[in-house]
């Protein structure tokens, strides 16, 4: 059966835009870049700790989404965070907006939304720190 998550796909408008986005300011390591000359096409493999992956993709003129958050499909990509407040201050340094901090009301971790270059909906989940 299912094991995890191995990659989520992202298709960017702006390649070098979302590149500089997901490798400087989120600091994903590049796990390999390729351009596909029959597709005119950059792939982009990045690495998330945990050993899943983002594929950030180009492609000429892909359609817009039809509406965030709620279009049907994906919702959002969560990422998991030790530090809400360190992250959203690299953030907001960028002049990236970050909607208020939540708390789950089931989990009472904390979260909060901002978005990638494209207007993606990406989610910040706090984890309660583990008992020693």
């Amino acid at each position: 059966m299912l094991a995890g998550i191995h990659h989520v796909a992202i298709i960017c408008s702006d390649y070098q835009r979302s590149r500089a986005f997901y490798c400087d300011l989120l600091g994903l390591p590049i796990i390999a870049e390729n351009y596909r000359t029959e597709r005119d096409s950059w792939k982009l493999d990045l690495q998330l700790p945990d050993g899943s992956q983002l594929e950030l993709f180009s492609f000429a003129e892909p359609p817009a989404r039809p509406s965030q958050p709620e279009a049907c499909g994906l919702r959002h990509l969560a990422f998991r965070v030790e530090n809400l407040s360190d992250v959203i201050a690299t953030l907001q340094s960028a002049n990236v907006q970050v909607e208020p901090v939540r708390v789950d009301e089931f989990t009472n971790a904390k979260f909060t939304f901002f978005a990638d270059p494209d207007g993606l909906p990406l989610e910040l989940y706090e984890l309660p720190a583990l008992p020693r």
